[in-house]
């Protein structure tokens, strides 16, 4: 894929984004799926170490994929030169977006009374990923990933995780998914599985779908297969379980990825070109959720992650 496409200014932030997700699934890649197996099994992260949230993740994935960084921090150019570091000569830049809130006086319709109207805007920064800066802090190059997941096995503190996670799971036939009216998920048994990690994996999978019931984040669940609504809530279920996979260091590669899935999101994102956004945002927040329940991240920190991705 070629950087000049990346570098053109006649899209805005979100159609740039957009443009390469459904390049790389007309192309049969899930960009949220391959980047982080093959680069390192790590969140994007900011050069004081936060995380970046929301769509950057995946973004910074597809570009660090793309372009063969495997360092997982970017940086503005400043930031590089206050490091000490210095951005290599030829070197391109790429975005990370954030919302910008403002209000704007407006006229009350009705009454013709004037008001004020809070509104948001998608605004982008240029960014360098760490390998494109020479003379920074050995720790903006960790060691390369040998083995980026663990062997296969069962592995005690995921059982604790998901064991933590107050979600009515059942194992029984050969088919795993979520029931929103009983609120409950379906995994086959352990045995029918490669190995622990898929099965974790996919577990995650499902518990994302079930962080969306009406008495948890309350996604909409009620859609029909191949409509564009069933077609958003696993793009977020895929999405939230990518985040969980880092988190926890499972695979996502098994996961679904049939012909009639991959249409269903195209549809979904050529005609809307905020729909990736508005999916990853949801899926921070399911990730996220879950964390939470399985004891990886405080209440503090949550609130605070979910205060940052409003601003990732």
């Amino acid at each position: 894929m070629a950087k000049k496409a990346r570098c053109a200014n006649a899209q805005s932030p979100a159609q740039r984004i957009t443009a390469e997700i459904i390049k790389r699934l007309e192309e049969g890649t899930r960009p949220w799926v391959k980047p982080w197996r093959g680069v390192a099994l790590a969140r994007p992260m900011r050069a004081c170490g936060i995380p970046y949230q929301g769509i950057n993740v995946f973004w910074l994935w597809l570009v660090a994929d793309m372009c063969g960084f495997a360092s997982p921090y970017w940086m503005t150019y400043r930031q590089a030169g206050e490091l000490g570091g210095q951005v290599r000569k030829g070197e391109k830049a790429t975005i990370a977006v954030f919302y910008k809130s403002y209000t704007k006086e407006v006229e009350d319709p009705q009454t013709g009374e004037p008001g004020e109207e809070a509104r948001r805007v998608l605004k982008s920064y240029p960014v360098f990923n760490a390998d494109q800066v020479d003379d920074l802090p050995v720790r903006f190059r960790p060691a390369p990933v040998i083995q980026p997941v663990a062997p296969a096995g069962q592995r005690a503190e995921l059982d604790t995780f998901f064991g933590l996670v107050p979600a009515d799971v059942r194992h029984q036939g050969s088919s795993a998914y979520y029931e929103p009216a009983a609120d409950r998920i379906t995994m086959p048994p352990v045995e029918l599985f490669t190995d622990y990690d898929h099965y974790y994996a996919t577990l995650a999978h499902e518990m994302s779908h079930w962080t969306g019931h009406g008495s948890r984040l309350a996604r909409d669940l009620k859609n029909r297969f191949g409509s564009q609504g069933y077609a958003a809530e696993e793009l977020v279920a895929e999405l939230s379980s990518a985040m969980l996979g880092s988190e926890l260091g499972l695979p996502v590669a098994h996961l679904d990825h049939h012909a009639s899935y991959i249409d269903n999101w195209l549809q979904l994102l050529r005609q809307d070109d905020r729909a990736i956004l508005t999916a990853a945002a949801k899926a921070e927040e399911a990730s996220s959720y879950l964390l939470r329940l399985g004891g990886r991240v405080s209440q503090d920190s949550d609130d605070q992650r979910g205060d940052a991705a409003l601003a990732a």
